[in-house]
């Protein structure tokens, strides 16, 4: 997270508000990224005999996935689940930012000497922070991957699509699809911030408000790094949350560990890293602006504050010089 060394004035819900906005905003700007790699990342490769029998699109790269998606369904197609991703991205980056700043700030209160944490448990606080915020919201990812997925003729509303899932043969907890997963992948954002805090550190030292070609700069390093570290946890994760592929039949995958196995028999090991591309882009990009976006946004935070603050003050003192003036005329006599 692009925290401060020191706890922030406007505390966690402020942080939490500022990281969610800039994310909806950066996610926004690059969505159909996101649609491109979620759909290279759950296609299988498919043989020459089944290329043939297949009515299944197959993208060969990101650019022929744009093309292909925009011919067949028009550029409303690259955007297709856009609502219901963007409500998880608030969801999801609201969550983390606030229990960031609450276990950040937790951390300060109760350590015994003042020197800043180091990268390990810079990583240990984003990996609980991260772990928090996947209980309450990975509901809406499940949702999201299976409309960015869906064929479009099968194409259905954010609250329909929750229903098939719940209506699947896991009932409820199937929108819990890829806990296990996302839990292991607390690491992506801890690394992300963890990195940040480091690389700012190294990079800026001592300073505190950086200028918004600098968070973006830092922001898109410390994605790359986490980005590349998690590729095949990733992967395998959207596998488990979208539909089975045809070999299946219908049948979906236990856990995460069956996903890259049968991705590893069927298409190879470097198939984990399918969707890197887009993965990586989309990841350098939405960082960069999410960071940009957040300092932002937390320094209009604090500006804000700092208004109402002075717009109390005054007001107190006014009350005050309202009473001295009262005390002063003393008591009225009737007669």
């Amino acid at each position: 997270m692009g925290a401060q060394s020191k706890p922030a004035p406007i505390g966690p819900w402020g942080r939490a508000t500022a990281g969610a906005a800039g994310a909806v905003f950066a996610n926004s700007l690059v969505y159909p990224l996101d649609l491109v790699k979620t759909k290279l990342q759950v296609q299988v490769k498919p043989s020459e005999g089944e290329k043939a029998e297949s009515d299944e699109p197959h993208y060969n790269s990101t650019w022929d996935a744009i093309s292909k998606i925009a011919s067949a369904d028009g550029v409303a197609g690259l955007y297709a689940g856009m609502a219901g991703s963007l409500a998880g991205v608030a969801s999801t980056n609201f969550a983390y930012f606030y229990w960031y700043s609450v276990v950040r700030t937790v951390y300060f209160r109760y350590q015994k000497s003042s020197q800043q944490p180091s990268t390990v448990v810079e990583l240990s606080l984003g990996a609980v922070a991260g772990a928090l915020a996947q209980l309450f919201t990975i509901p809406v990812a499940v949702i999201t991957t299976r409309q960015q997925t869906q064929k479009k003729e099968d194409r259905k509303g954010f609250f329909d699509t929750a229903k098939e899932v719940v209506d699947s043969e896991d009932g409820v907890s199937g929108l819990w699809r890829g806990l296990k997963a996302s839990l292991v992948l607390v690491v992506n954002p801890a690394i992300t911030y963890g990195a940040y805090e480091r690389l700012k550190d190294i990079i800026f030292p001592g300073k505190k408000t950086l200028k918004p070609w600098e968070a973006f700069l830092l922001g898109a390093m410390s994605k790359s790094l986490a980005t590349i570290a998690t590729q095949p946890l990733i992967v395998a994760k959207v596998g488990l949350q979208s539909r089975p592929p045809p070999s299946r039949q219908g049948k979906p995958f236990k856990s995460f560990v069956e996903v890259m196995q049968f991705i590893i028999k069927n298409e190879g090991a470097l198939s984990l890293f399918k969707g890197m591309g887009p993965q990586l882009l989309k990841g350098l990009l939405v960082q960069g602006i999410l960071m940009m976006t957040k300092e932002r946004v937390e320094l209009l935070f604090v500006l804000f504050i700092r208004y109402i603050q002075t717009i109390r003050s005054r007001q107190l003192k006014r009350a005050e010089g309202l009473a001295a003036a009262v005390k002063a005329a003393g008591p009225v006599t009737l007669k």
